[in-house]
Parts: C-alpha cells; sequence; structure tokens
C-alpha cells in the first residue's frame, strides 16, 4: 500500500501543472485515494503486532495494494499522454514540488501541531457549568453582602478567576448589585487574580444598570479600596461614572467628594467630569461648590459643548450668580461656543435684576444680530426698564432708538418703561413726545400709558393738563382703571379740592368701576384732615356699608374725633357767648 502511495507521490511531483480534464483525473484519484486511507490501518496506529485484529490476512493487503496500484499506473498514463507539457517547464515544478516518499515511516505519535493550531488551544474557555453555578448562587442571594456561607460556596466551585469569566459574571442580569460587588470583593481575595481595567468597568456599568443608594455608596467604598492598591485601573471613564450615579441620587456632595479624587488616582479631569459634578452640585443648590468647579474648568480651558454651557449659565442665574454666569458666557463666546438663546436670554434678564450688572447685560445686546436681533424684544425689553429703574432715562431712549433703527421693533411696554421715567422725573414734555412717537409707530397708547402721564402732572399740580389726558383716555378706551381715578382723585386731594373729587368717585360708580376700600379710605382722611369734614365723611362710611366694603378702626376713630372736635367747640363757643 505505501509503495502505491509513493508511487502517487512521484507522479505528483513530477507534473504539477496539468491541463483542465487532466485535473479532473487528479482530483478524482486523489479523493478516491483520500478515501481509502482513512480507512483504519493497523499498522499506522501503533508498532505492536498485537493491535491487529484477526480478520487481518497478507492476502487482504495485497488485494488492496493491487487496486490502489491499478488506480495510480492508469493516473499516470493519463499524465503521460498529454502532449502539451514540456520538458523544462516539467523539472521547474519538479523543483517546486518535491514531496517526500518517507510515508512508511511516519507516526502518528510523530505528527507537531502548526503554529495556528497551538494558539487555538491557548484562547480561554469558559466553563459554562461552573459560570451557572455561581449565577445561580448570587440570583437566589439577597443578602446584603458576602456572608461565611455564600464565601464558603464560592470556594467550594473551585472557580478558575479567569478575566474572562469575572466580566461574564458581572455582565448577567438579574442580580443584585450587592451581590455584583461582594463576589467582586471575594475575587479580590485572591492574590493571583490581578484586577483589570475591563473588569472594574464591568462593575461599575452593572451597577449603573439598576440604581440603589446603598449599592453606589458601596461601589464607591469599592473603588477608593482598589485606587488605594492600584490605581492604574482606574481610568477618568469609571470615576465619572461614579460621579453620574451619585448625580441620579442627588448627592452632590459625594460626587464632589469622587471630584476631588482625580489626583489621587492619576486621572484628568475632562469636559464630561466638570459638567457631571457641576450638575450634581448644582441640583442640590451648592451653588458655591460648583462654582468653584467652575473656575477649575476655566484655569483648564476645557469649556464644554454650547447645549452644556446653556445649563451652567441657567444654573448659576438660578443660584443667584449671574457674574459667574456672565464670565462662562464671556469664555465660551471667545472658544465660538454660543449657548442656546434661551439661556442667553436668562441671563440678561438675571443681570438686569441688580443695578451694578445692567450694563453687562447691556453689553450682551451687542452680540444679537440677524434673525436671533429681530426676535430679541423680551431682552431689549427688560434691559431698558432696568436703566429707567436706575434713572438712567437718556441711556433707556437711546436703545430705544436703536431698537427703532435696527431693530426688534419696540412695543407698548418699551414705550411705556421710557414714558413711565420721564413722568417720574416731572418731564412732562419729553412724556408726551414719546407718546407722540408710539403713535406715529402704529401702537395705541393703552390705559397705562396715560394713566402714568396723568400721574406725573397730578403730581406737579397740574390737574387741567391731568383731565385733558383723562378726556383723551375716555375716548380711546372704553374702559379706563381704577388706578386712572384714584390717581386723579389723589391730585385733587392734595390741591383740597374736595368737591372735584367726590365728583370724581361719583363717575366711578356711573362707569361701572367700583371704588376700593384705598380709594374711600384715603378720601375720608382727607377729609377729616384737611376739611375737617366729618359730614361727607360719614356719608361716604355708610355708602362702604352699603357695598360690604369695611373700613379700619384708625379711620373710624378719625371721623369720631373730628365730629366731637367740632362739638367741643360748639360747646366752649357757646359759654364764651353766655359769658
Amino acid at each position: 500500500m505505501w509503495r502505491s502511495v509513493a508511487l502517487a507521490a512521484r507522479c505528483t511531483g513530477k507534473f504539477g501543472v496539468v491541463k483542465q480534464n487532466t485535473l479532473k483525473q487528479v482530483q478524482s484519484s486523489q479523493t478516491l485515494l483520500c478515501r481509502s486511507l482513512s480507512k483504519p490501518y493497523p499498522r499506522f496506529f501503533s508498532h505492536s503486532s498485537e493491535t491487529i485484529p484477526s480478520s487481518f490476512s497478507p492476502e487482504t493487503e495485497l488485494s488492496g495494494q493491487n487496486e490502489y496500484t491499478t488506480q495510480i499506473d492508469n493516473f499516470s498514463d493519463a499524465i503521460e499522454s498529454d502532449d502539451n507539457l514540456g520538458e523544462t517547464h516539467d523539472n521547474i515544478q519538479m523543483e517546486n514540488s518535491t514531496v517526500s516518499t518517507d510515508y512508511g515511516d511516519t507516526q502518528m505519535g510523530d505528527f507537531v501541531p502548526e503554529e495556528g493550531e497551538k494558539r487555538e488551544k491557548l484562547v480561554y474557555e469558559i466553563d459554562m457549568y461552573k459560570l451557572e453555578n455561581v449565577l445561580s448562587l448570587l440570583q437566589s442571594s439577597s443578602s446584603s453582602s458576602i456572608d461565611v456561607s455564600l464565601e464558603s460556596s464560592l470556594d467550594s466551585f473551585n472557580l478558575d478567576l479567569h478575566e474572562q469569566f469575572v466580566v461574564k459574571v458581572l455582565e448577567t442580569p438579574l442580580v443584585l448589585g450587592e451581590n455584583l460587588i461582594g463576589f467582586f470583593k471575594w475575587v479580590m481575595k485572591h492574590p493571583e487574580y490581578k484586577v483589570t481595567v475591563a473588569v472594574v468597568d464591568a462593575l461599575v456599568r452593572a451597577i449603573c444598570s439598576r440604581i440603589r443608594n446603598k449599592d453606589v455608596y458601596a461601589l464607591w467604598d469599592l473603588v477608593k479600596e482598589i485606587g488605594q492598591k492600584d490605581n492604574s485601573v482606574l481610568t477618568v471613564e469609571i470615576l465619572n461614572e461614579v460621579i453620574a450615579l451619585f448625580s441620579k441620587l442627588g448627592k452632590g456632595k459625594a460626587a464632589f467628594e469622587v471630584f476631588n479624587k482625580f489626583g489621587d488616582y492619576g486621572c484628568v479631569e475632562n469636559q464630561e467630569t466638570y459638567y457631571l459634578t457641576i450638575e450634581a452640585l448644582c441640583r442640590r443648590s451648592i451653588f458655591d461648590w460648583a462654582w468653584s468647579v467652575c473656575e477649575k474648568m476655566i484655569e483648564t480651558g476645557s469649556i464644554p459643548h454650547s447645549e452644556e454651557v446653556g445649563k451652567f449659565i441657567s444654573w448659576f442665574c438660578k443660584g443667584s450668580k449671574p457674574k459667574e454666569a456672565y464670565l462662562v458666557y464671556t469664555l465660551a463666546k471667545e472658544k465660538n461656543k454660543y449657548p442656546p438663546q434661551s439661556a442667553v436670554n436668562f441671563l440678561i434678564s438675571s443681570l438686569c435684576q441688580k443695578d451694578e450688572t445692567v450694563k453687562l447685560a447691556l453689553e450682551m445686546l451687542d452680540d444679537f444680530s440677524g434673525v436671533a436681533q429681530k426676535y430679541a424684544i423680551k431682552p431689549f425689553s427688560s434691559v431698558i426698564g432696568s436703566l429707567c429703574r436706575m434713572k438712567d432715562v437718556d441711556g433707556a431712549k437711546t436703545l430705544l432708538f436703536k431698537m427703532i433703527s435696527e431693530g426688534p421693533p419696540p412695543g407698548n411696554a418699551v414705550f411705556n418703561y421710557v414714558i413711565s421715567a420721564h413722568s417720574k422725573a416731572g418731564d412732562m414734555k419729553q412724556a408726551i413726545e414719546i407718546m407722540k412717537l408710539m403713535k406715529t409707530r402704529g401702537l395705541k397708547p393703552d390705559v397705562y400709558s396715560y394713566t402714568v402721564v396723568m400721574s406725573g402732572y397730578a403730581n406737579g399740580g397740574q390737574m387741567e393738563e391731568a383731565c385733558k389726558i383723562l378726556y383723551e383716555a375716555k375716548k380711546n378706551h372704553s374702559r379706563l382703571s381704577s388706578v386712572t381715578y384714584h390717581t386723579l382723585i389723589r391730585g385733587y386731594c392734595k390741591l383740597e379740592e374736595f368737591d372735584k373729587a367726590l365728583k370724581l368717585l361719583n363717575e366711578m360708580k356711573d362707569v361701572g368701576i367700583q371704588p376700593n376700600v384705598d380709594e374711600y379710605n384715603k378720601l375720608i382722611q382727607s377729609l377729616c384732615l384737611k376739611a375737617l369734614d366729618w359730614r361727607a365723611a360719614e356719608k361716604l362710611l355708610e355708602d362702604m356699608k352699603l357695598k360690604g366694603l369695611h373700613l379700619n378702626g384708625i379711620t373710624r376713630a378719625l371721623i369720631r374725633a373730628v365730629k366731637e372736635l367740632e362739638e367741643e367747640g360748639i360747646e366752649n363757643g357757646e359759654a364764651l357767648m353766655e359769658a
């Protein structure tokens, strides 16, 4: 048989390239030969003759060899009959395709595996039986920590603590976080096992998927223990995950503790670190600590994305730190990271709440352009209102004219700010001019516009001009407010023209505006203190009772005092006349 194999090898070595029809014959012969060799042959597997079966005989072997020899001879004749093979080509193929004929000396025990086969044997395979035992134990256990029974059970499994095995356990769902942490602690007790980044990351992600308060704190204690032994396995991503866990639980101080440990573990904070820490602190309204983190972020120049900058601005504005929020805004703008428009508007509104920061808000308006400026009515209005509050009327008018020329188009509220500021300052000429400008813009002065102008005239004692404005207001508005009448009544009382004041009070009733307690109270006090007319005051008191209004005791006592004072004066006068 082996002579047939050798003959086939020599034929193959001599003729390495054949025509397509010849290759088909070769492939057919090789297939037949391989099938024959695949049958068990006693000599191939052992040197001992004891392994030869009883049915084996030399005749059988010769019969088989004759069959193979016949096939190989046919195979050789088919190759030699090919006229297209040259002698030179035959020699080249013989050099490149030489096959050893020492097949008879080959034993299976001498077989040497290739390098790829060696690498395959070195690949770690998880013992699924042991894995199932561990998972069954951890999923069924509900203890708060690894106790002696659980630890002994894990010891009894005789586990091979390979990294893949540990990660597989940690990534398994439906396992309590406390049990995973307990399993990890048990693994760490084995000195031969070295904790890796992948294992710690798998544990942190497992706890993130099922957040529980005590599990997160236990995880942080474990991370600190790992960091004390070998901080090389702790990465920025792992610590960021822990900060995010504390942030979701609303534990700002714990998140700040993790942030302060970055240097101890050889980690450098990134943009996500700063964002998560500031978020956790602002959720608990710990704005001072949050600003200290933000200052460090600014020093490193690690400005986050525009959306996150917008959140920083909103958080610090809510924490009454508009100056700090403005600093974040300016630094982000330098790096071409513009926060959302809503955050910018909120910042401007917050800066306008204090006089010392209004100028900063005014500067921010220069950053508006295009469509953003077209719809920026609210921030522009806030700045103009703040300037008027600060009595910087000229600055407010300058910004108003800028809005008219460049946009956004000012509305009634913006004009009313300026009109009110001029009226309070007593500059009624400028107030009337702004009102006229308002009309040229196609805007109709509202009741508030007329009221503030009447108030300015009344405060200056110009009641005739105030009444002209009242007439115009009646013509343009079917219903006025009680404040409008109260302003004029107060002006007449100030001039001690009580008849006109009572006339306006009755007019209020006629147009369907019911005077409130304040109007009655102020008018009664004026009648008693200035006119000493307790009779008119009593009539107003009776009118209040009919309407279900209650006058305070001090004003009631004032009416009685004026009445008694008058009666005493009469008695004293009569006594003097009799004397």
